[in-house]
């Protein structure tokens, strides 16, 4: 923007000003009263369709998974990337706050008079990185699986086949979920991508030979799981061995 072009700006803006109407008591009255019925919507409808509770607090249980709000799933999908426990205050306070910091020095950055988004280069890209980290972020949260149970569908080979191999793949899931074999893999959507490879598939990748073999003699820092009751490995060598 030139000179002249800054100049005929301001004219039009001070004329433009003139004709307006000042900020109090006009748009003041309209913020009230658009608050006033919304706060009005949401008043009625917590009245009428109540809130959403959930199950009473059960104290004694090991298996409840904690979830946050929807608007804090991007925060619990970062908890998950950075795993270290000694990085959970960069996840949960270091990030989040250089991210607000950046945003809040963006106009001291980018200080052009211009509100084309194709003329602030500088604006629109933070605006689309920061707003798509977070959409991804979010999405990924909200799709996470529980990290102590493998949600799975069963195989139509394994449904169609009933009896004793339904019975020990049931087993074998169960045992899985339990024996926190999902902190360092992955099955479908539940548990962690690393440092053990994605389980989904491994039967596609090793026959059951070779699964049984891999849990007896495992590569640290994975444990050995030889002292399991025989019937339970058994399932579990069944479980895996149908993920293909």
């Amino acid at each position: 923007m030139n000179q002249l072009e800054k100049e005929q700006y301001l004219r039009e803006y001070a004329i433009l000003k003139a004709q307006g109407k000042p900020f109090f008591p006009y748009a003041v009255a309209k913020d009230a009263a658009m608050a006033c019925v919304v706060l009005a919507v949401i008043i009625s409808l917590s009245l009428v369709l109540g809130a959403e509770l959930g199950p009473k607090a059960n104290p004694t249980t090991t298996t409840y998974v904690p979830r946050p709000e929807w608007y804090f799933f991007f925060l619990f999908e970062m908890l998950r990337v950075i795993k270290p426990p000694s990085l959970v205050p960069l996840a949960t306070i270091g990030v989040p706050t250089l991210g607000l910091v950046l945003l809040f020095l963006l106009p001291f950055f980018d200080r052009g008079p211009e509100r084309r988004p194709e003329r602030r280069p500088i604006a629109v890209a933070t605006f689309i990185v920061v707003a798509g980290a977070m959409a991804f972020l979010t999405y990924q949260g909200a799709n996470a699986g529980s990290p102590f149970a493998v949600e799975m569908a069963t195989p139509a080979r394994v449904t169609q086949a009933g009896g004793a191999t339904l019975a020990e793949y049931t087993v074998g899931k169960e045992v899985v979920a339990s024996r926190g074999c999902l902190a360092c893999h992955k099955l479908g959507d539940n548990g962690n991508a690393g440092p053990g490879p994605d389980l989904t598939h491994i039967a596609a990748r090793l026959p059951r030979q070779g699964i049984a073999r891999t849990l007896v003699n495992p590569t640290a820092p994975m444990p050995s799981f030889k002292n399991l009751p025989p019937k339970q490995f058994a399932a579990v060598v069944a479980f895996l061995g149908q993920l293909k």
